[in-house]
């Protein structure tokens, strides 16, 4: 049976982690329609992590924030510096380490990852385009491993990106993170 009461206790104790998973799907549905994660998500989310670590675990939680929103730019930053995802995408994650700190936001890229292939892949097949994406990947490949330089890379992404078929990432970074959440019972 249903127990609201469990459910209220329960998201009142793992507010944090409800607080990531309801902006995750706003900025999912955004990106989804605009292709695009605004600033106004993005920057708020980041700082109100940090302030919630400082809050509530002191100086040191701060640290830990400040070095899981490092982690969360990190691990994304590359894409972006070859023109291969959004800055707005990068800065999300970056929020997500800024709430959940290292360890977490691992695990958290890694699901979304995971959840932003097979939906590139489906929207692949969906259009049955496997060879011209299939070449499309050799060739961005074949530019990133002889050109080397980001500056260029950056320019050569910006203008193919009209042509390209683009994948809303935040789509991917949302379903993860919230795929990791109900996993670990971090929702509950």
């Amino acid at each position: 049976m249903f127990d609201t009461a469990e459910l209220s206790a329960s998201a009142l104790r793992h507010w944090p982690i409800w607080f990531v998973t309801a902006t995750l799907v706003v900025a999912a549905v955004i990106d989804g329609y605009q292709l695009k994660v605004p600033n106004w998500i993005t920057f708020p989310m980041i700082v109100s992590g940090w302030i919630y670590s400082v809050t509530f675990y002191g100086w040191e939680g701060l640290g830990w924030s400040l070095v899981g929103t490092m982690v969360g730019l990190a691990l994304l930053l590359p894409a972006y510096a070859v023109g291969g995802m959004g800055a707005g995408d990068v800065k999300l994650l970056a929020g997500v380490g800024a709430w959940i700190w290292t360890h977490d936001t691992l695990y958290s890229f890694c699901w979304s990852a995971i959840f932003g292939g097979v939906i590139a892949v489906g929207m692949v097949a969906y259009r049955k385009a496997w060879h011209k994406h299939g070449a499309q990947f050799v060739h961005i490949v074949n530019e990133v491993v002889t050109i080397r330089d980001p500056n260029k890379l950056s320019a050569i992404a910006a203008e193919r990106k009209p042509r390209m078929f683009l994948l809303p990432y935040g789509i991917p970074i949302a379903i993860g993170t919230i795929f990791y959440f109900v996993m670990t019972g971090m929702l509950i």
